[in-house]
């Protein structure tokens, strides 16, 4: 299906899309998103949630509005209360190989791979995903429309948060845990200090000109 051009104005995400794709005979709907698609280290993560029908999470909303702490309870409120759910991960060196579009792309369809449902219609955060037989729709704005991808974003960034963290203990000097690789003047200090470490995007400026700055130097 087309891209939707306007956003509809709502109080939060709603199950809107959801009802529509229904209506056309779809039952097993899954809204995808991602997050990490900013940062200069670490993946890209992309996850697919299918919800029930009448599926209700008390503060569901796009998981830029919401606060780490909140992001964490409805994690668990999505995992046990949707149909199914998955997540798929593209490398920092698939990204660097591949682009960052293509590697969310390579993200979400491993995400769909692992789902233990199978959907017949896909909502998606602002683009198409080419190359999957399934029917979808790309939804502008979707993380803060679709119910679906709202949990989708809320699962996507939860998890990268928590890898990142785990890079945090074998990286402290970069402090991930604080910015999760994301270009804050903090990071980029101690990237100019530090040098890249093995997470870092080496396509991404500023990290691809400070790598070609030290082999210069050597």
């Amino acid at each position: 299906m087309e891209q939707d051009s306007v956003a509809l104005i709502t109080e939060g995400p709603t199950q809107l899309f959801e009802e529509e794709a229904r209506v056309c005979g779809y039952r097993r709907v899954a809204g995808l998103d991602e997050a990490g698609r900013g940062p200069l280290a670490g993946p890209v993560v992309g996850a697919a949630v299918i919800l029930p029908r009448r599926f209700v999470l008390e503060g569901l909303d796009d998981s830029k509005e919401v606060s780490p702490e909140s992001r964490e309870v409805l994690f668990e409120g999505i995992t046990q209360g949707a149909r199914a759910w998955a997540i798929g991960v593209a490398t920092e060196q698939e990204i660097d190989r591949i682009n960052i579009l293509e590697a969310t792309k390579l993200a979400w369809r491993r995400a769909l791979e692992q789902l233990s449902v199978v959907p017949d219609f896909l909502l998606i955060d602002g683009m198409s995903l080419l190359g999957v037989v399934i029917p979808q729709r790309a939804v502008v704005k979707g993380d803060r429309l679709s119910l679906s991808i709202a949990a989708a974003s809320i699962l996507a960034k939860v998890y990268r948060d928590r890898l990142m963290l785990d890079y945090h203990r074998r990286y402290p000097q970069y402090q991930f845990h604080l910015h999760k690789g994301y270009p804050t003047p903090t990071h980029l200090r101690l990237v100019q200090e530090f040098g890249p470490c093995p997470i870092h995007r080496r396509s991404f400026q500023p990290i691809k000109n400070l790598l070609h700055i030290h082999q210069e130097d050597v």
